[in-house]
C-alpha cells in the first residue's frame, strides 16, 4: 500500500491513509486521491503471429511485452495506443480494434499504481517478415522483438496479470 509521511501540501506529518485510495491531511485539510491511471496495449498480429518483445525494464523486466503504456493528459486513447506502439516497435499500425479493458496494477520505484488498461487489436496486412523487418526498438523499453506463432504463446510469460486475461480473450476470438 502506498503511504505518505508527510502532507504534501503543508508538510505535516498528521496525514492518514483512508482505504488506500485517499490520503488525508488533518492538518490543513488536504485530500489527495489515488485515480486509476488509463494505459493502453496492442495485440499486433500477422499470418497466424503475434508481436512480442522481451521488456528491458521494471516491472515485469524480461517477460514478453506488447506495444503500450500510459496515456498521456489530453490524448485519447487511440492516440495514446498509435504513440506507444511507435516509440516501442516503430510501427504505425492502422484500423485496430478495441478489444477489452481490465484492472491492473503497477508497481514503480515505489509506488502501486492502479491501471486501467484498454487493449486493442491489429492485423498488419503484409507478411510477418515484412512485419518484424519493419519493426525497431525506439525508447529503450523493449528488445528482441520477435513474432510468436498465437497458438505457441506462453501466456505466463507475460508481464501483466492484465496481459494475460486479455491474451486468453484476445486467443479466443481468433477462432470464432
Amino acid at each position: 500500500m502506498n503511504e505518505f509521511k508527510f502532507c504534501p501540501n503543508c508538510g505535516s506529518q498528521k496525514i492518514k491513509t483512508i482505504e488506500g485510495i485517499k490520503w488525508q491531511c488533518d492538518e490543513c485539510g488536504y485530500k489527495l486521491y489515488h485515480n486509476t491511471a488509463a494505459a493502453v496495449a496492442l495485440f499486433l498480429h500477422c499470418q497466424g503471429k503475434l508481436l512480442t518483445f522481451t521488456r528491458t525494464k521494471e516491472p515485469g523486466k524480461g517477460k514478453y511485452g506488447i506495444p503500450g503504456g500510459f496515456v498521456n493528459p489530453a490524448e485519447s486513447l487511440e492516440e495514446a495506443c498509435k504513440r506507444e506502439c511507435f516509440e516501442e516497435v516503430g510501427i504505425e499500425p492502422e484500423n485496430f480494434q478495441y478489444l477489452a479493458s481490465f484492472p491492473n496494477v503497477y508497481p514503480y520505484k515505489g509506488i502501486i499504481y492502479n491501471t486501467c488498461d484498454a487493449f486493442y487489436t491489429a492485423s498488419f496486412s503484409g507478411t510477418a517478415e515484412e512485419l518484424l523487418a519493419k519493426t525497431k526498438t525506439i525508447d529503450g523499453e523493449a528488445e528482441n522483438c520477435r513474432l510468436i506463432e498465437i497458438e505457441n504463446v506462453d501466456i505466463e510469460n507475460f508481464a501483466f496479470e492484465s496481459h494475460k486475461k486479455a491474451f486468453a480473450l484476445f486467443k479466443a476470438n481468433l477462432k470464432k
